[in-house]
């Protein structure tokens, strides 16, 4: 069956999403993000990259005190978001989003209030990462 270019592009970005987390002993594996690690909305230079820098995976500052969770191209002057969370809701400074000890993405305000979870069907995850493909 041949996918349309929309539903193709509406797609794409979730691949990232699915690839995102790993399980362990992975080949494909380049920069781990560790259990426990966590990015906070506090500049415009919150996120992990992939191991080339062309991807990125943070916090994007929009307007004054609002930041949205994302994927983008990173080597590009415009910085073009691929993907967000959260449903393109924007969250305050101070918002966390950790890989957790049991391999969840979980985002939360500065109050540590979950705002939002990844789904995933994945058991055993032993760390994240940004993959190039």
């Amino acid at each position: 069956m041949l996918f349309s270019s929309v539903a193709f592009e509406q797609l794409y970005p979730l691949c990232f999403l699915h690839i995102l987390l790993l399980l362990p002993y992975s080949s494909f594996a380049q920069t781990h993000i560790s259990l426990g690690s966590s990015l906070t909305a506090l500049n415009d230079n919150s996120s992990w990259p992939s191991q080339s820098g062309d991807f990125a995976f943070g916090f994007r500052k929009i307007g004054e005190d609002s930041f949205l969770l994302a994927i983008w191209f990173n080597k590009v002057t415009e910085r073009t978001i691929l993907w967000s969370a959260n449903g393109n809701n924007l969250v305050p400074e101070g918002s966390k989003v950790e890989l957790t000890s049991d391999g969840k993405f979980v985002l939360s305000d500065a109050t540590g209030k979950q705002i939002w979870m990844a789904e995933s069907s994945a058991t055993g995850v032993a760390y994240a990462a940004m993959l190039d493909k």
